[in-house]
C-alpha cells in the first residue's frame, strides 16, 4: 500500500497515529519478567511422562502430536504464551525444560510439542527441512552465498525471518548449549519503529510501504531467479501492521537483482536500522540450557550478538529453531 495515493483523511488510523498497544515497546517501558513464563511443577511432571514414552516408543520428532498425550497443564501454558505473542509483547521465554535429565534428542521432542500447542510448525527451507539447527558451521556469509547468519558465529543485525518469502507468524528457539562467550539475543517491537518513523521521518515511511528487493539465500528451486518478488517493509491489512525486514537481505536483494537501491530506500532501511540500535531499544536475554524462546515474527524483530565458541565439539553453542505458521500449506512457499 502505497502512501502517496492517499489524502491524509483517507489514511488508516495506524498510518497515521501513534499505536500505544502492549507491542509498542521499549526495553525501559517493559517490566523485568514481561514475556517470562515458568514452567510448573504440574507442567514437568507431565513432560518427564512424555519423556519416558518417547524413549521407550522410537518415532520420528515430525509424526509426534501433543494429543497423543496427557499434557493438560502444559497446554494451559502454552495458551498463556500465545495470548503474550498475539496480544501482548510479542514474546515468550519459557523457563526451563530438564535438559540435564534427558538426551537431547528427547528434550527437542518436548519441545516440538510445546511450540505446536502455539501454532503448526512449517519447513523452514525449500527441502522440506522443519527442525533447523542454529550453530556455527565457520562459513561466511556475503551477497548470494546462500550462507544464513543462523550458521556463522557473526553478529547479527536485526531482521524478520524469512523476509524475503512467506514469513512464519512465530519463531521458536530452544538452548540446548550456549556459547562460552557473546551469543546474547535480542528483541526489538517493530510498532515501536513505525512510531518513530510517524513522528521523525514520515517521508522515509511512505518509503518502507513501497517494494524493495530481498536476497533469497539460495532458499528456491534450482531455476527460480536468487531474488525475491519485491515487497514492502510495513504492510497494512485494515487490522494490523506486518514487517518484512533485513538489513543485510534487502541490500544483498538489490546487489543479487542488479539493481541500485533507491537513496530514499537506502535512506529509509539505513533509519530503521539505525534506530533499532538506539540505546534502550531492545530487550537482551542470555540463553540458558533448556529455555525456549518464541516471538512473534510479524511485529518483532531479532537478532544475536557475535560469540565466541567453546573448543571443544560436544560443548559448542547449539540452538534448535523451529517456525510456525497457521496460514497457507506447511510448505516453504507456503
Amino acid at each position: 500500500m502505497a502512501l502517496n495515493n492517499m489524502t491524509e483523511a483517507d489514511m488508516p488510523p495506524m498510518l497515521r497515529e501513534i499505536d500505544a498497544g502492549p507491542a509498542a515497546w521499549t526495553d525501559k517501558s517493559l517490566p523485568q519478567d514481561a514475556g517470562r513464563f515458568s514452567v510448573t511443577d504440574a507442567c514437568l511432571d507431565e513432560l518427564r511422562e512424555v519423556a519416558k514414552a518417547v524413549e521407550e516408543n522410537p518415532l520420528p520428532t515430525t509424526v509426534l502430536t501433543h494429543a497423543d498425550f496427557d499434557l493438560s497443564s502444559c497446554q494451559a501454558l502454552m495458551a498463556s504464551v500465545r495470548a503474550s505473542l498475539g496480544d501482548g509483547v510479542g514474546f515468550a521465554i519459557i523457563d526451563r525444560l530438564p535438559v540435564e535429565e534427558m538426551r537431547p534428542e528427547t528434550a527437542i521432542k518436548l519441545y516440538w510439542l510445546l511450540g505446536n500447542m502455539v501454532a503448526r510448525t512449517v519447513a523452514q527451507k525449500w527441502d522440506g527441512t522443519m527442525i533447523y539447527d542454529v550453530r556455527d558451521t565457520g562459513r561466511e556469509m556475503t551477497p548470494g552465498n546462500g550462507v544464513r547468519s543462523s550458521t556463522t558465529n557473526a553478529g547479527q543485525t536485526f531482521h524478520v525471518d524469512n523476509s524475503f518469502n512467506l514469513p512464519p507468524d512465530y519463531v521458536g528457539l530452544f538452548c540446548i548449549r550456549p556459547a562460552m562467550e557473546g551469543g546474547l539475543s535480542g528483541v526489538a517491537s517493530f510498532q515501536t519503529i513505525h512510531n518513530q518513523l510517524l513522528q521523525e521521518r514520515p517521508d522515509l515511511l511512505e518509503r518502507l510501504y513501497q517494494p524493495f528487493w530481498f536476497d533469497r539465500q539460495h532458499e528456491h528451486a534450482p531455476d527460480d531467479p536468487q531474488h525475491a518478488n519485491s515487497w514492502p517493509v510495513f504492510r497494512y491489512d485494515g487490522k494490523a501492521i506486518a514487517t518484512r525486514f533485513s538489513t543485510r537481505l534487502i541490500l544483498g536483494g538489490h546487489d543479487v537483482a542488479g539493481e541500485s537501491i533507491d537513496d530514499l530506500g537506502r535512506e529509509a532501511v539505513e533509519f530503521v536500522a539505525a534506530t533499532l540500535d538506539r540505546p534502550g531499544m531492545c530487550r537482551d536475554f542470555q540463553f540458558e540450557p533448556g529455555q525456549i524462546q518464541i516471538l512473534n515474527n510479524r511485529k518483532l524483530g531479532h537478532r544475536r550478538t557475535a560469540f565466541k565458541d567453546w573448543p571443544e565439539p560436544e560443548r559448542r553453542r547449539h540452538l534448535i529453531r523451529l517456525w510456525f505458521r497457521d496460514s497457507g500449506r506447511p510448505f516453504y512457499n507456503g
